[in-house]
């Protein structure tokens, strides 16, 4: 065979290229873009910087007080810190944080997370529109509208709950009750619970409906049931939204204030029983401490928001390494 003409399968060379092109690959070439690249930048660097000042500023008034606390600030079940000398300790304030948060959680996620599906899955449209938009409102409200239901219609109705407790599950010590007023742990977590209900639901909502339609399509085709397609579709896929929807109510639940100031009757001991009134919050104390307070008791608030602050950090750390771990299941690679 005539090796002239011998056709080879060789591709063509790739075209190189433009100036202006390895221009734009290197960064913004446009003044819009230079700007709108510098802005950015800068508000990621200023808030990287306010949160550092926060800090900082935290850092250096709790060092103040721990300095001169003649107790232990991690266990001491006391808080007299404009005495002398000052006594003050934050074990009943982050045993209350935590519990009452988690009580909250416990109760609102999976409402919030039945009720995006039912919205987004379920609902007709001439259903599902109204009821997004009142829980649109519920999110609306103020923290003190919800403490003053709280203390005028949730306290006066818990009565009735906290025997049926007393009486079902009172051997387990949790729930034992002895009649007093139910300003207790209980009735303050399933308040966070209503107020964090709206925020967890409208962010899950959002994230169930970002569930690419051809892969419902394709477990339908497979014969799955509707149950069935929100279990192997939906829920994976919208698994890293729901974790951060329920970061930012948690994140609402430990740092709430007039509402659980205005709902707990507050101690400083730790009760078995999440029935019995008492405990605090960090932020319930310092909204009912600071206007009375010294600048020695200045400083002990502060050192405990810093606590508060380390938490809440360690919480949305945690949260994005979980997000982080199971981001190839969520479907949104896909």
């Amino acid at each position: 065979m005539d090796t002239s003409t011998q056709i080879t399968d060789a591709p063509p060379p790739a075209p190189q290229p433009t100036a202006e092109q390895k221009r734009a690959a290197r960064g913004a070439t446009r003044p819009g873009d230079r700007i709108f690249l510098g802005l950015s930048r800068g508000s990621g660097i200023f808030l990287l910087v306010v949160m550092a000042a926060i800090a900082v500023f935290l850092t250096y008034r709790a060092s103040l007080a721990i300095s001169k606390d003649h107790g232990n600030f991690l266990t001491t079940f006391e808080w007299n810190a404009t005495s002398v000398p000052p006594v003050f300790g934050i074990a009943v304030l982050a045993f209350g944080t935590v519990v009452s948060s988690i009580i909250a959680m416990v109760l609102a996620v999976p409402i919030a997370v039945a009720i995006a599906l039912f919205l987004t899955h379920y609902a007709p449209r001439r259903l599902s529109g109204p009821i997004a938009y009142v829980i649109d409102l519920l999110a609306a409200v103020p923290s003190i509208v919800y403490g003053l239901w709280g203390a005028l219609i949730l306290v006066p109705h818990m009565n009735g709950l906290y025997g049926w407790l007393d009486s079902y599950l009172g051997w387990t010590g949790i729930f034992s009750w002895d009649g007093g007023a139910p300003r207790s742990m209980l009735t303050v977590g399933i308040l966070l619970a209503i107020m964090i209900l709206p925020i967890i639901t409208n962010v899950s909502r959002e994230v169930f409906r970002q569930v690419p339609q051809m892969h419902e399509e394709a477990a339908l085709a497979l014969g799955a049931t509707r149950w069935e397609v929100i279990r192997m579709a939906v829920i994976p896929f919208g698994r890293s939204g729901v974790i951060s929807a329920s970061m930012l109510g948690l994140g609402r639940a430990l740092g709430e204030t007039m509402a659980v100031a205005t709902v707990l009757s507050p101690d400083f001991l730790i009760h078995g029983s999440l029935l019995n009134p008492g405990g605090g919050t960090f932020a319930q104390n310092i909204a009912s401490k600071f206007g009375e307070a010294t600048e020695q008791g200045r400083d002990a608030l502060i050192a405990s928001g810093l606590v508060l602050f380390v938490i809440t950090l360690l919480v949305n750390g945690a949260a994005r390494m979980i997000i982080a771990r199971r981001k190839e299941y969520s479907g949104a690679n896909a």
